[in-house]
């Protein structure tokens, strides 16, 4: 068995993983006769079609005007919202002229020809707590969650990381309604932005016994979590799909080439070697 597949039968079995299955049917009755009207089925489908995208981690997709809570403001957590935008956009520009992986990224749009245009294609935004940053493929859109990503290491890794799925977006005929699709990019994106043995240790995913699979099953668990915050889909499809893809996925570099090691100059020779591979240098 797979390392995801291990890890999905182990949790399938607990007594609380039976226990919210039990209970999910139990709350679950027979649905009743149709009595609703066109606009609350209507306003249901844009709900459920929210949800199978993910945009409801990000509220500003939608609309919302975000609101703070007093309570946190008391605290200092909310409230300068504005000041948030500003910093975020700041760190976005500083990525943009110095962040070795986010050149290369920018180099390699334009040479597919998807050239970025930052007043158009990266938005700083109020998102869940539970995300960092997302890409929207309906706007080709990339979002940096200003009340998130605070620094400039986070934002170079929010943005390399989505500007992963532009790239698979732009130059692979990308359906991010499928799963499969999905799954590939995101352990793409994982597997060149962000996974090392070290953040492997962190994730708990390595061990002394296990050094030459620990990159691996980084990249699958931070690929299944991607894939479950993003796409309304259960935990076994989700594995199923990770499991699938990832032997083609994985072995696929384009555009940065090598795989990332933390404390390195991976990010300088990457953004070096990128002229040998056809891309412009940005």
């Amino acid at each position: 068995m797979e390392f995801l597949t291990k890890v999905w039968a182990k949790e399938a079995t607990t007594p609380e993983a039976l226990e919210a299955v039990t209970g999910a049917a139990q709350k679950n009755p027979q649905p009743k006769a149709e009595t609703a009207s066109a606009s609350k089925e209507s306003t249901e489908e844009t709900t459920t079609a929210q949800k199978d995208w993910g945009y409801d981690l990000y509220p500003e997709r939608r609309g919302e005007t975000f609101k703070p809570k007093w309570t946190r403001v008391l605290f200092g957590l909310e409230g300068q919202e504005n000041i948030d935008r500003f910093k975020c956009e700041e760190n976005v520009y500083w990525c943009v002229k110095n962040g070795p992986l986010v050149k290369l990224m920018m180099g390699a749009l334009k040479s597919s020809g998807c050239p970025i245009d930052l007043r158009r294609h990266i938005s700083c935004e109020v998102c869940d707590p539970t995300v960092t940053g997302g890409y929207d493929p309906k706007l080709n859109q990339i979002v940096v969650c200003q009340n998130m990503a605070k620094n400039k290491s986070m934002v170079h890794g929010v943005l390399t990381h989505e500007m992963i799925h532009m790239f698979d977006y732009c130059n692979n005929d990308m359906d991010f309604r499928n799963v499969d699709h999905l799954a590939c990019t995101e352990i793409r994106a994982a597997n060149l932005a962000h996974c090392s043995f070290l953040s492997a240790m962190f994730q708990g995913d390595a061990s002394p016994f296990n050094v030459k699979e620990a990159h691996q099953n980084c990249v699958k668990s931070k690929a299944l979590a991607s894939v479950l915050a993003v796409r309304n889909v259960s935990k076994e499809d989700a594995v199923a799909a990770v499991e699938r893809v990832f032997p083609k996925c994985y072995s696929d570099l384009e555009p940065i080439g090598r795989r990332i090691r933390r404390n390195s100059t991976d990010q300088q020779k990457a953004f070096m070697e990128a002229p040998m591979y056809g891309y412009d240098v940005y």
